[in-house]
């Protein structure tokens, strides 16, 4: 149909957002349009290599990875769902607590990688409360104010975004 021809166009021409090297991000709310073009898309398109999925629904990241049959990598767009979506094949994180927390959250994939499963569920759980308190208001909100917190950079943003809230950064500070 017309729309896969467009999207094709798009990503062929590189007319699209491209995430660290050569990975696409595609908008998964139109999964279920994506869904029936989705192993046409992966075999007729080199320039997709990868997928960021944070969409919340593990149903659906499933699904991507069943349609994707390893021709594509997924990676968790959610930070509450780094081990989750690396069991089922992912392949790491586009992260926000990566800002704030690099290493550690290295950490959690390369303890995944390596087999301790149960190593990067826990610092996944323990980093819950964080990573909730990132995104307890429209991101990059809170990311900017925590990085301002730790002495990078300004706490400056631009309209339409307004500074955090106080008592949500007063959470976000105290669990930093």
């Amino acid at each position: 149909d017309m729309s896969y021809f467009q999207l094709r166009f798009a990503l062929v021409n590189r007319n699209v957002t491209y995430l660290g090297s050569m990975v696409i991000t595609l908008m998964l709310t139109m999964f279920e349009y994506l869904e029936a073009n989705w192993e046409m898309l992966c075999n007729d398109i080199e320039n997709i290599v990868g997928v960021k999925e944070a969409s919340g629904n593990i149903s659906q990241v499933a699904k991507i990875l069943q349609l994707a049959n390893g021709e594509i990598d997924v990676y968790s767009g959610n930070d509450d769902q780094i081990v989750p979506i690396m069991s089922l094949g992912g392949k790491g994180v586009i992260s926000v607590l990566s800002n704030i927390l690099p290493a550690e959250t290295s950490a959690i994939c390369k303890k995944f990688l390596a087999g301790d499963v149960a190593g990067a569920r826990e610092m996944q759980l323990h980093y819950i409360p964080l990573i909730n308190a990132l995104f307890s208001e429209v991101n990059p909100i809170p990311a900017k104010a925590a990085c301002a917190a730790m002495g990078f950079g300004e706490n400056y943003l631009r309209l339409p975004l307004t500074p955090m809230s106080a008592d949500k950064e007063a959470v976000l500070l105290d669990l930093m």
